[in-house]
C-alpha cells in the first residue's frame, strides 16, 4: 500500500462540525476503497496569501492516508464535486511524520512567544 498525505482547504463561513464533518466523509470514502486513514489533523481557520473564490480565510485539514491508487483517484473526484472545498492537494510520500506536523508545532511555538509576550 502506498501512503499519501491529503489536505484540503474548507470555505471559511462552515461551522468547524461542519469541516469535521468533511473530514468524516473523506475517511468514508478511503475506507470503502480498502484504505485507511491514519491520522486526521485540523489546522484551523487560517488566512490566505490570496483570495480564493471571494475567501479570504479558510479551514485547513490534513488526512494521512494508507491505501492503493484508485483511493486517492475516488477521493480527488468526490472532493472536486464538494462546494465547500475550495482547494484540495494529495500528494505520495515515503513515510508519514511521527508526532505533529510542521504546521501543529508551528501554533504551538506561537502560543508560547504570545505567552511570553504578555508577561512583559
Amino acid at each position: 500500500m502506498a501512503l499519501y498525505e491529503h489536505v484540503f482547504l474548507a470555505r471559511q463561513d462552515l461551522a468547524q462540525a461542519q469541516v469535521d464533518t468533511l473530514a468524516e466523509e473523506a475517511t468514508k470514502i478511503i475506507e470503502n476503497h480498502d484504505g485507511k486513514v491514519t491520522r486526521t489533523e485540523t489546522w484551523g481557520l487560517k488566512s490566505l496569501a490570496y483570495p480564493i473564490q471571494k475567501n479570504r480565510k479558510a479551514h485547513f485539514v490534513m488526512l494521512h492516508v494508507d491505501g492503493p491508487g484508485n483511493v486517492v483517484e475516488e477521493l480527488e473526484r468526490q472532493t472536486r464535486i464538494n462546494e465547500d472545498v475550495i482547494r484540495y492537494m494529495t500528494i505520495r510520500v515515503d513515510e508519514h511524520e511521527d508526532g505533529p506536523s510542521v504546521m501543529m508545532r508551528k501554533n504551538e511555538r506561537d502560543t508560547k512567544r504570545r505567552g511570553r509576550d504578555d508577561d512583559r
